[in-house]
């Protein structure tokens, strides 16, 4: 992924972290998650602060990810660490703490969020919803702070939804794409070839047979629907795909 997942008055965004500075505060089992999932999105840097901050056994938590942009420092938080940064999470154990780091980031225009209930006087600007991640499908959803236990249980139901090979089909039109648009048929065209791509019943048709590969059933339902001038075979979209 290479952006994060952020909701800023509860509309869902997108954030590309490539050049942002990010700095967290708090190395608990929440820190330890939200570290995790910046890590993910190849920030330029990741600053931990933590007094009780084992730097050692920090890094061996974070299996499998690349952790060059991080610096982990065993102290507490200081307004100064706040130049230059563009990204802040206050997870600390300490609801005072969390909300002063707020106000600054608020006063600051960083972006903050503050791990823990929301409150209008304590909470950062933007909560990150629970997301769910297919290859290249993302899908996002929150209940506006209402309820984690519901959206932990509703990013459940997604996961098993997207089992069907959503994925596949997303990798199908995203190389498909930019050779309809190249012939040029215009907008109005291109957006009507790929509602029909995408309605049912050829939609489950084409997951079904891209999830058993076959890719001769892929082309001959794509035939009816796309333009004769257009050559394409489906196979190149599973290159890379299990």
């Amino acid at each position: 992924m290479k952006g994060y997942i952020l909701s800023m008055r509860y509309y869902p965004l997108f954030l590309d972290l490539a050049e942002c500075r990010c700095l967290l505060v708090g190395a608990g089992r929440v820190g330890r998650r939200k570290a995790a999932t910046l890590l993910e999105c190849h920030p330029a840097s990741l600053l931990v602060l933590d007094p009780g901050l084992d730097a050692t056994a920090f890094r061996a938590s974070l299996v499998g990810l690349n952790c060059t942009p991080l610096r982990c420092e065993a102290r507490a938080f200081a307004p100064d660490d706040l130049d230059g940064i563009s990204l802040v999470f206050a997870a600390t154990p300490s609801a005072e703490v969390n909300s002063a780091i707020a106000r600054l980031c608020r006063d600051a225009g960083i972006l903050c969020n503050v791990a823990g209930p929301l409150d209008d006087d304590e909470h950062g600007n933007f909560i990150v919803p629970a997301h769910v991640k297919d290859g290249p499908l993302v899908l996002a959803l929150s209940t506006s702070g209402g309820s984690p236990a519901l959206a932990r249980a509703l990013k459940e139901d997604l996961e098993s939804w997207l089992g069907a090979g959503y994925s596949r089909l997303v990798r199908l039109l995203e190389v498909l794409r930019p050779r309809l648009i190249a012939l040029d048929l215009g907008s109005d065209a291109d957006a009507e070839i790929f509602r029909a791509l995408c309605a049912r019943p050829l939609r489950d048709q084409l997951m079904t047979a891209l999830a058993e590969q076959d890719i001769d059933t892929v082309n001959n339902l794509l035939r009816p629907v796309l333009p004769e001038a257009l050559h394409f075979s489906a196979e190149e979209s599973l290159y890379g795909m299990d």
